[in-house]
């Protein structure tokens, strides 16, 4: 019992500590859903043991309930990042608040406002893409009907991190979905010296602005003269080029179009950025078949790591083909 004891402690605190820190097992190649458990890992030197270092894995395996709730965090953050105020109207209740606290100059400042003003004075703000990336949850359920749950995050703008932001969730279930009833969040600038450049993230980022009905957020990602071209076809040059050539793709898949970064390469042509595009065509004379289609880019980057040139290629025949009937066809 004496050995036992410090040891069920040690596991304890451990799993406190490590709670906070983040979730290893989040997919990187999905635009909104994470992975469904995560790890707690403890190490300590056992005296008198064969194995004084060995590692003791705890596995935590989350309920389908906080899986759901996890998907539902993950979706708000992308249709925020995306400003799509109809679909973050749905999420939430009628009667849902915002706190939010945020500390500037040493000074913690607070502030509260009703969800539907809060959707109002975003429509008049100069918007600016970004993605915030969930490092870890804690989720809370009682009676499988009302949730508390936390979310520690990084907001990032092109690949760069701008502050960290803790959000945290008030849930109810309501015909067997979760809805939102209340968040509040703290928000901390990141440090000079610490912002800096991720291009995994710049890379969710891009996918995630092709998936926002925002054709001007994806010409953002490139340098002011930049270059996109398409499966050979003619460049596209400058922001106000690519922003068109972007907007046709929007238009063809109005509701529903998701591009999902599937991976990075580095090649001797330059960083491939791999894509998978869903959606249901339902544009101008669209056939309202759904789509799945899957492609990349050959990036070339400039010093500040936004992209200079870009040369994309997919399956033009196949995703032709896709449209006529389908993808189930």
């Amino acid at each position: 019992m004496k050995i036992i004891i410090p040891i069920l402690s040690l596991l304890l605190v451990s799993f406190a500590m490590n709670a906070q820190g983040a979730d290893p097992h989040r997919n990187e190649g999905s635009a909104i859903t994470g992975m469904i458990s995560s790890e707690i890992k403890i190490s300590e030197n056992f005296n008198k043991m064969d194995k004084p270092n060995e590692t003791i894995t705890i596995k935590k395996v989350w309920t389908q309930d906080e899986e759901n709730i996890k998907a539902t965090i993950n979706t708000l953050l992308f249709n925020a990042g995306n400003y799509n105020i109809t679909k973050l109207d749905a999420m939430v209740s009628d009667n849902a608040m915002l706190g939010i606290s945020r500390l500037k100059d040493e000074t913690w400042s607070n502030s509260e406002i009703p969800i539907n003003d809060f959707f109002e004075s975003v429509k008049k703000r100069e918007r600016r893409p970004y993605i915030e990336v969930p490092n870890s949850y804690d989720i809370l359920i009682t009676e499988g009907q009302v949730a508390l749950a936390r979310a520690d995050c990084i907001l990032y703008r092109w690949g760069i991190p701008e502050r960290r932001e803790i959000n945290h969730f008030t849930f109810i279930k309501d015909n067997w979905e979760w809805k939102i009833l209340n968040i509040s969040w703290t928000v901390v600038d990141i440090p000079v010296n610490k912002k800096t450049y991720d291009l995994e993230v710049f890379a969710r980022g891009y996918a995630q602005s092709w998936s926002s009905q925002r054709p001007n957020f994806v010409a953002t990602f490139y340098t002011e003269n930049g270059s996109l071209t398409i499966n050979k076809g003619v460049p596209a040059v400058g922001r106000t080029a690519i922003t068109q050539s972007t907007k046709a793709f929007m238009d063809a898949f109005p509701d529903d179009m998701v591009v999902a970064f599937d991976k990075l390469v580095k090649t001797k042509k330059g960083t491939e950025f791999h894509w998978t595009l869903t959606g249901t065509n339902t544009g101008p004379n669209g056939t309202g078949k759904k789509v799945n289609i899957s492609g990349f880019e050959v990036w070339q980057l400039d010093q500040n790591g936004l992209i200079k040139d870009s040369k994309g290629t997919f399956d033009a025949e196949e995703y032709s083909r896709q449209i006529k009937y389908g993808v189930e066809n």
